[in-house]
């Protein structure tokens, strides 16, 4: 007996669920590192979930994922399948959530990533208090050293510290902060007085990475200078102890250069490009436990000036 039109639709609908299905498995296997967490996550066979992956790529005629031993890794295919996927999926999966908020609750996993050195003890004071206030909230809060971070699909909220443009990719961003900026010489150096490009062209400079640019602003362009390498420190702390110790010039925010001690801001003709504060997320469907967060940072964020 064949199939009617009413078959149809449901055969349709059940189809319709399935994929969704592998779409959530494969969505899970991506956030959570490995077929291993992913499985306990799921609470499934690691076999059955493997099965399910395989046949999605077989359904999609692409690789997904590159797994070895030790790590797994997207193809492009597979970013681009996640980055469709996630905010639906997100969306979806946020509707417990939502039904939670009516209870006075908000809950789940939020994972946040932070420059290394950036008002360590302010934002650790923030984000405890935050805990406190929503403890179903599971907040994973990790830091890269870094120019620019990995834009890695498993966080929910990156923080990027930058001057100039920020590497194109598809996560959405907010500028939150402006943070003025000066060059900074050891205290009694003949430096601080008033220097112009070329006095600074002419000086080594502590480095935070080898091919660090300084930009300044002169008659409304941005001016490019590459400094005269004298060392190179990842760490604020030890970039400052150098600069004190007269090995070189050293750029630094103000909010730290001013309570820096034995170190002066030199006097320049043109002011240094100042530093910005930009937040990044993978959507504007902003799952409940984000968008909490996010209202509770910019409440605070005076605090930060």
């Amino acid at each position: 007996m064949g199939l009617n039109r009413t078959d149809c639709s449901i055969y349709e609908i059940i189809k319709l669920i399935d994929v969704f299905g592998d779409y959530l498995l494969f969505v899970t296997i991506v956030e959570e590192g490995s077929l291993t967490q992913a499985a306990k996550k799921l609470k499934m066979p690691k076999s059955k979930l493997s099965r399910r992956l395989a046949s999605l790529e077989q359904a999609l005629g692409s690789q997904l994922l590159i797994r070895t031993t030790r790590r797994q890794q997207l193809t492009e295919s597979g970013l681009l399948l996640y980055q469709s996927c996630q905010p639906h999926i997100a969306a979806l999966s946020d509707i417990e959530t939502l039904i939670d908020d009516a209870e006075s609750k908000v809950k789940g996993k939020l994972s946040i990533l932070l420059p290394l050195e950036f008002f360590n003890k302010v934002i650790s004071a923030l984000i405890v208090d935050f805990a406190l206030t929503y403890p179903d909230i599971e907040i994973h809060c990790h830091h890269y050293s870094t120019l620019y971070p990995d834009f890695n699909h498993q966080y929910d909220l990156v923080f990027v510290l930058h001057e100039q443009e920020l590497p194109n990719s598809n996560w959405i961003g907010k500028t939150l902060l402006s943070f003025p900026q000066s060059i900074y010489a050891a205290s009694g150096s003949v430096l601080t007085a008033q220097a112009g490009s070329e006095q600074i062209l002419a000086e080594r400079a502590v480095l935070a990475t080898e091919n660090e640019q300084w930009l300044f602003r002169s008659n409304g362009q941005v001016q490019i200078v590459e400094p005269k390498l004298a060392l190179v420190f990842s760490s604020t702390e030890m970039r400052v102890q150098a600069c004190q110790r007269a090995m070189g010039l050293l750029k630094l925010p103000d909010y730290i250069g001013k309570n820096s001690p034995d170190i002066e801001p030199v006097k320049l003709n043109f002011p240094v490009v100042a530093q910005q504060l930009t937040l990044l997320y993978q959507s504007r469907n902003i799952p409940t436990k984000t968008r909490v967060f996010l209202d509770y940072f910019q409440s605070k964020i005076g605090c930060l000036i």
